[in-house]
């Protein structure tokens, strides 16, 4: 297991209300949400390293934890989201943070002027993906990274031509991630996934298989979560899940049909 561990999510201004929690993006802080905000959290952790002393652009920074983070190790953080309630409130909560209202179709920085662009599962919410990594091409130096997180639409839709989330407009696998990378220019150096490590495996097991079916289920139904499952989900750990991003090779994880969620380090030549 990686030795990286997150950094912790500390605020400034402890009066300002939190984001609500809509569905569309995760936010620190909620019991019930914890299981997804951690396993966000983990492309974080094992990827921080990457931003040391970078300039660092967030394209689709939501509620702004993430940017936060890669601000405790980066020269210099950037932010940027469409949504004006996330751009105010990444602003009075995390002033480390450079934070810009845009879309993300039009990155509104120079050409060349960033060492890093983090999008981690912001991608399959965009209508025109293709445009998106094109514009983080441009704004990358040369042997600047992308690093993208996604949910793998094999395992996060599974046998579905449309996503699960309403949220979510297009979902990937690999290969369909893997493609729209280089068709925009980069060189994938790394392309690898998100699994349950053996705690959530256990847990899994536990919960009847699945211990992401036991929450939606209960969810879309409506029913009040049992005490046992509300105490599982808020004790789940970063480490908890399993990413290995490999240190030589072409870095492909060759289980990664089955992973939850696609990490790619994307190159530009």
């Amino acid at each position: 297991m990686s030795e990286a561990v997150s950094a912790p999510v500390t605020t400034d201004s402890p009066a300002v209300d939190p984001l609500p929690l809509t569905g569309e993006r995760t936010v620190p802080g909620i019991a019930e949400e914890n299981y997804w905000f951690r396993r966000h959290e983990i492309a974080y952790a094992r990827l921080l390293s990457r931003c040391a002393g970078k300039t660092v652009l967030e394209a689709g920074s939501g509620e702004g934890y993430g940017a936060n983070m890669i601000a405790g190790v980066a020269a210099r953080v950037i932010g940027l989201d469409y949504d004006a309630s996330a751009v105010e409130h990444v602003r009075a909560v995390y002033p480390r943070v450079e934070m810009l209202q845009g879309n993300l179709a039009e990155l509104p920085l120079e050409d060349g002027s960033v060492d890093v662009v983090v999008n981690f599962q912001v991608i399959e919410h965009l209508w025109d993906q293709g445009q998106f990594v094109r514009e983080c091409l441009r704004v990358l130096r040369p042997g600047g990274e992308l690093l993208i997180s996604t949910p793998n639409r094999i395992t996060f839709s599974p046998g579905r031509d449309t996503p699960l989330n309403p949220f979510h407009t297009r979902e990937l696998n690999a290969d369909e991630l893997s493609e729209l990378l280089v068709e925009a220019g980069f060189r994938v150096a790394v392309m690898t996934g998100v699994h349950h490590g053996p705690e959530l495996v256990a847990l899994d097991a536990k919960w009847g298989g699945s211990i992401i079916d036991a929450q939606i289920e209960r969810a879309l139904a409506g029913e009040p979560w049992p005490r046992e499952l509300a105490a599982d989900v808020a004790a789940v750990r970063t480490d908890d899940f399993g990413l290995d991003i490999a240190p030589g090779g072409d870095g492909w994880d060759r289980a990664i049909d089955t992973s939850l969620d696609l990490v790619a380090i994307a190159v530009r030549p």
